[in-house]
């Protein structure tokens, strides 16, 4: 038990986890709920079948899926646009250990992570002590979540490598609550304008859905690696237990134990060898 009635650091961690596993637990059978169909087949003439699809809607079930997002005010490591898409952020030089973030920018459960160890990720990046691989991508199956989704991954996709992060904090900061219909094409621009980004080119790749490619290649390369709910953390290549995903300590030392090499801080060139 702690001292004086206060938490104990254990007594934190295992309420962080249980915070996280209930908002899991929350936006999983919401999800299920709106996924329940159910279909009817019968025999029409010798072939053909009529097919009855009942929808089960759900109202608007508000909530904005967690606290709000914590505050990282440190140096932000360098972001890079990858070949498939997805965003690097890491020192140079540092190529281990890689920390892969599947998330849906739609996700209640994703901004609520974002909040607990989101600073954290950051500053492990900014460290040299891991290069973090973002991979937002379509989770959602039904509207108006799914085309939310779709039109903040494309818009993601869309923004220049060096405003990346902050439009990605920027984009949880407005999440729309579940049921809403949101993240519309003119606020994504106008959001992007209030980071600094005003390139007529960007609001076309919005207004055009220009990245939708790429967000669809995201969202395959997401099932293919067995990503069936988000938020997902995979460090070099294993999936993280909810623990790291609600606790900086449990995080933090997950990387330590994978091993980065020599740290190198944000903004520090790697040793000429």
């Amino acid at each position: 038990m702690a001292v004086g009635g206060s938490m104990s650091k254990a007594d934190r961690e295992r309420s962080a986890r249980d915070r996280l596993a209930e908002e899991r637990r929350r936006v999983a059978a919401q999800q299920r709920r709106r996924r329940l169909l159910v279909v009817v087949l019968g025999a029409v003439a010798a072939v053909a079948v009529v097919v009855v699809i009942v929808v089960v809607a759900l109202g608007n079930q508000g909530g904005d899926g967690g606290p709000a997002a914590q505050k990282y005010t440190g140096p932000i490591a360098p972001a890079t646009r990858q070949q498939d898409g997805s965003v690097a952020m890491a020192n140079s030089g540092v190529t281990a250990p890689v920390l892969d973030v599947f998330e849906d920018f739609q996700c209640p459960a994703c901004k609520a992570m974002e909040a607990r160890v989101g600073g954290t990720i950051k500053k492990l990046a900014a460290e040299g002590r891991v290069k973090v691989v973002y991979r937002p991508f379509q989770l959602f199956q039904q509207d108006p979540l799914m085309s939310n989704s779709r039109r903040a991954a494309n818009a993601a996709a869309c923004m220049p490598a060096d405003h990346w992060v902050k439009y990605h904090d920027k984009l949880y900061a407005e999440q729309p609550p579940e049921g809403d219909k949101g993240f519309s094409n003119p606020d994504l621009i106008k959001w992007a304008g209030q980071l600094g980004v005003t390139d007529p080119a960007f609001a076309a790749c919005v207004n055009g859905a220009q990245k939708i490619g790429q967000v669809d290649q995201a969202t395959a390369y997401a099932g293919k690696v067995g990503v069936t709910a988000t938020p997902y953390l995979a460090l070099n290549g294993r999936q993280l237990g909810d623990d790291a995903l609600a606790s900086s300590d449990a995080l933090q030392k997950a990387v330590a134990q994978a091993g980065s090499g020599t740290p190198r801080s944000a903004g520090t060139a790697p040793a000429q060898r």
